[in-house]
């Protein structure tokens, strides 16, 4: 599929093509660009240019290399990848298949003035460790899971490369509510954000609003000039009404090794 897509384009080289990510290592073979993380979360296949003769090789190269470390992976897969049959493939290798994702894209010099106006004082940037607990609290709540890695993980940066990392957390009644949290890139002009999470009781309230707001307020404070988000087709309208466009579709691969030493 040909891009035409100037956006796009940006996307995928500075977000997928130079990525780096805290405490991954970034590997970029001829036809793939592994990131590969010591613990807490899965490596990723963050970018791959293949084609229809040589897809399946490099899907099997790509298991060898983590089956040989005892590694989970994702192979984040975009709907403009090729060739176009390239989910087929990774489902008929064996990789579990994950919802599908709107990857959005919000620049911030078009975004609507309601993202410019004061953050409600809830809202409240974290920047001590130990108060990590209150994110994770929201997000086990809302998505039903063990999220122990991730709240790890979070520590782990917050600690180590504050620099790339703002954790945000709405409370309401010293309640945390709802959370969400922003990563910087070196050299790139996209942010991502992510959790975006809110407690269905405190739902309707602008919460999500508000977070985006306080997340957007910051990037362009640091001279970000796009907003990124993988979005749910719960937040997706939200999104969509704050100007955020959608530019492709994303599908986590989940490849699960065997060795079962992740």
């Amino acid at each position: 599929m040909t891009n035409t897509n100037p956006i796009l384009t940006l996307f995928d080289r500075e977000q997928r093509i130079d990525v780096t990510y805290y405490n991954m290592h970034r590997e970029v073979t001829p036809d793939a660009i592994r990131l590969i993380s010591p613990a807490h979360r899965s490596s990723l296949v963050i970018y791959s240019q293949l084609n229809a003769n040589n897809a399946d090789q490099v899907i099997r190269e790509q298991i060898a290399y983590f089956e040989e470390r005892g590694l989970d992976f994702e192979w984040k897969l975009y709907t403009h990848d090729t060739p176009a049959d390239l989910l087929e493939r990774l489902k008929t290798h064996g990789f579990e298949i994950g919802d599908i994702e709107a990857v959005t894209v919000l620049d911030l010099e078009k975004a609507p003035p309601s993202l410019w106006q004061s953050v409600p004082p809830q809202i409240q940037r974290l920047t001590d460790p130990e108060k990590l607990a209150d994110v994770i609290a929201v997000q086990e709540q809302v998505w039903q899971e063990d999220l122990g890695s991730l709240h790890r993980a979070l520590v782990e940066q917050l600690q180590n490369d504050p620099d790339h990392l703002s954790v945000y957390v709405a409370y309401v009644d010293e309640l945390p509510v709802s959370s969400a949290w922003i990563t910087f890139h070196p050299g790139s002009q996209f942010a991502g954000l992510w959790g975006g999470s809110t407690l269905p009781a405190y739902r309707k309230r602008g919460l999500y609003h508000a977070l985006v707001s306080a997340r957007a307020q910051e990037a362009r404070s640091r001279g970000v000039r796009y907003l990124t988000v993988d979005a749910s087709p719960m937040s997706r309208p939200i999104l969509e009404r704050l100007g955020f466009k959608v530019i492709t579709f994303s599908y986590p691969c989940t490849w699960h090794t065997k060795k079962g030493l992740s």
